[in-house]
């Protein structure tokens, strides 16, 4: 897809989901944060660049462990989850935003110890053109950190993408799963010229406590808000369905127990 159009569909889509995202998807993501977390080991004092920070999540840890002393810039493509993010941000002085595409971040002089990016690279038209922005913009000993999706087969909730598509077509993440599939982010962090690079690869479950709630995470709060925004009321039916019978084998009481898969990678700038 063409870069601008696939930028847009982003912000636009993201505007849309904002208000939802955090209900459908904190917990269930936050294993892969806390890895990621985990292998990026943000140090006080440290520089720290966040890309697709979305509402934050991840942005407030980064600003409790690099402490007063060090800074955050957390960016986004979206001018309504750099809101939410601020807002959960509050009045702390090491944090600050800017809504500007992964592909185009820019940071003059400045240089940060550490570049993060959780679940946002798979969004991105141009990984590689990102992940040059973020090597960039770090200092000779600089490291990164990213997390992503895993393998279309281990993730129970992916026929959320082909429903979407047979009622509208979305133009939303064709290549989604890429980057989770075998060795693909390792393979394209050293093609960035990152080294030592290291990638782990976890199960996890996503837990709903009912069908709606499992809907709404992944249509309206999730990456094909925008496309669920423009069905009618009768579609809007029929994919839940659709939806819910795909996931069906998850069922667990009321709720669900979705099977996930995450990849989890970091990588250095030195050898």
């Amino acid at each position: 897809m063409e870069r601008r159009l696939q930028d847009r569909v982003q912000r636009y889509g993201w505007d849309r989901a904002a208000h939802a995202y955090e209900a459908g998807w904190s917990n269930q993501l936050r294993p892969g944060q806390a890895l990621m977390m985990e292998m990026a080991a943000p140090r006080p004092g440290e520089h720290a660049l966040e890309v697709a920070a979305g509402t934050g999540l991840v942005t407030v840890q980064l600003s409790d462990a690099v402490g007063p002393e060090g800074s955050v810039l957390a960016t986004d493509i979206s001018d309504f989850m750099i809101a939410q993010a601020a807002d959960a941000i509050g009045d702390r002085g090491n944090v600050t935003f800017a809504r500007v595409a992964a592909e185009d971040i820019e940071v003059g002089e400045r240089r940060f110890d550490l570049a993060v990016c959780a679940f946002g690279l798979m969004y991105v038209a141009d990984p590689a053109a990102a992940l040059a922005c973020m090597r960039e913009a770090l200092g000779e000993d600089g490291r990164i950190a990213l997390a992503v999706w895993g393998a279309r087969a281990n993730c129970g909730w992916a026929s959320v993408f082909p429903i979407t598509e047979a009622k509208v077509r979305s133009d939303v993440c064709p290549l989604f799963f890429r980057l989770g599939t075998g060795d693909s982010l390792h393979l394209e962090l050293e093609a960035a010229g990152f080294h030592r690079v290291e990638a782990r690869r976890i199960s996890t479950t996503l837990r709903y406590e009912s069908g709606e709630a499992a809907v709404s995470a992944a249509f309206v709060g999730g990456p094909v808000a925008m496309a669920y925004a423009r069905f009618s009321t009768e579609v809007k039916a029929l994919v839940a369905q659709e939806y819910l019978a795909s996931i069906e084998p998850y069922r667990s009481g009321g709720g669900y127990e979705i099977p996930g898969e995450f990849v989890v990678a970091l990588g250095h700038n030195q050898p």
